[in-house]
């Protein structure tokens, strides 16, 4: 029976990983400007044209599909034409895997920058990423691949991101952004974390709140839960390469 369900699932999964075009609101940025300005730890954000990634975008109400940590450029291993593979991502067919900025060309990407980390705690964060590689996702899991098969379900916009863990729960760490959010857990860094008000304890001052932040579980993060965060620093890399605003002649 599991030979049966995982032979279906990935040919869901064939299926479901096809380009399916949608117009970008935003031309891509240059490969080599984009690596430039990228430091170990980043996340880059990715607009995707598969239909998984349409569908991602609908249950989030967001640009992005898919995430991607930068953990630096030199010393690994590189991809066909030499460039090194310096980001490490989860891939609905592959599992997690190593890949270079080629696997992002002709896409519209976001670099978000995790604020207030020492370099080792950026090292205890790469580490544990690259400790991943070679996970699987486990194509037996039908239900995780087929919520996807329709792009926009008719569903209330409150149970959208529910629908992101559904299926057997620890494989879903394979897909979307809960391999980061993981990974960013594994040193307690915050990324958008359940706030609690209750009022304050504090005598001597009854009217104040506090707030209790609560660790959101890792299988509902989604792709753009790092670019609104709090936490996190957007770049834009042509900004970073040095940006001078043409100017009209006196």
């Amino acid at each position: 029976m599991d030979n049966i369900a995982r032979w279906f699932g990935q040919g869901l999964n064939r299926y479901l990983s096809q380009p399916h075009h949608v117009h970008s609101v935003a031309p891509p940025t240059n490969p080599d400007i984009l690596m430039a300005c990228l430091r170990p730890g980043d996340v880059l954000l990715v607009e995707g044209e598969s239909r998984y990634s349409t569908a991602i975008k609908y249950l989030t109400q967001s640009t992005w599909s898919h995430a991607a940590l930068f953990v630096g450029s030199t010393g690994g291993p590189a991809d066909a034409e030499g460039q090194p593979c310096c980001f490490v991502e989860a891939d609905l067919r592959e599992g997690v895997r190593l890949v270079s900025i080629a696997e992002f060309a002709d896409l519209h990407t976001r670099v978000c920058r995790p604020v207030g980390l020492s370099v080792a705690e950026i090292d205890r964060l790469i580490s544990y990423a690259l400790a991943q590689l070679g996970h699987q996702y486990d194509l037996k899991n039908v239900i995780d691949l087929a919520r996807y098969l329709l792009p926009t379900p008719p569903v209330p916009v409150h149970w959208r991101r529910r629908m992101l863990a559904l299926g057997s729960g620890d494989p879903t760490r394979a897909i979307c952004s809960t391999l980061i959010a993981q990974t960013f857990q594994s040193i307690r860094y915050p990324i958008l974390p359940l706030v609690e008000t209750a009022p304050s304890e504090d005598p001597m001052c009854p009217g104040c709140v506090e707030e209790i932040l609560h660790i959101r579980h890792h299988s509902l993060f989604a792709p753009r839960d790092f670019d609104v965060s709090p936490y996190f620093t957007i770049i834009k890399p042509t900004l970073e390469s040095g940006f001078f605003p043409p100017r009209s002649t006196p």
